[in-house]
């Protein structure tokens, strides 16, 4: 059977920690023991990676960690997602300041990932921002519909 794929962008490896948001946290903890049964078959990209390491170094070191840890598959980001990324921001979906939002959703659609994971509510995981996604995305010729969805839809509900 083909484990879903999941592509785990950068908030959500920061909530890991969140100690200001215990209730995200919680989530996030028990989002992170389901991948640890390898039910989901996890991915980043370098635009994670270059986020996590503008953390302050503690941080930064502690993340890095994590995410070795897991061992998510990382996406490069290439010609087709600059192609992508650069159509969102010109339908308005993304503004030219949430360039690196825009690229997290390229990659994933690109890589046909089934759901993007974020606990970025206002600029990724929302349903508005998904049903525009998915518009520019068949436009573009992508048919497969990305899911944008928060750590607490994973672990509470199946995709």
């Amino acid at each position: 059977m083909r484990r879903p794929k999941l592509y785990l962008e950068t908030s959500v490896w920061n909530f890991f920690f969140a100690d200001d948001a215990p209730e995200k946290k919680e989530i996030t903890l028990k989002f992170f023991k389901k991948i640890e049964t390898k039910e989901y078959e996890i991915f980043i990209s370098d635009i994670v990676i270059e986020e996590i390491r503008r953390a302050e170094p503690q941080k930064r070191r502690v993340l890095l960690e994590l995410v070795e840890k897991y061992k998510p598959k990382i996406l490069e980001i290439d010609i087709e997602v600059e192609y992508l990324t650069k159509a969102y921001i010109n339908e308005d979906i993304f503004s030219a300041n949430r360039e690196e939002d825009a690229k997290h959703a390229a990659v994933a659609t690109i890589h046909e990932i089934d759901a993007l994971i974020s606990w970025n509510l206002k600029h990724l995981a929302n349903f508005n921002k998904m049903e525009k996604i998915n518009g520019v995305n068949l436009k573009e010729g992508y048919l497969k519909k990305i899911e944008l969805i928060t750590p607490m839809e994973v672990s509470e509900y199946e995709l």
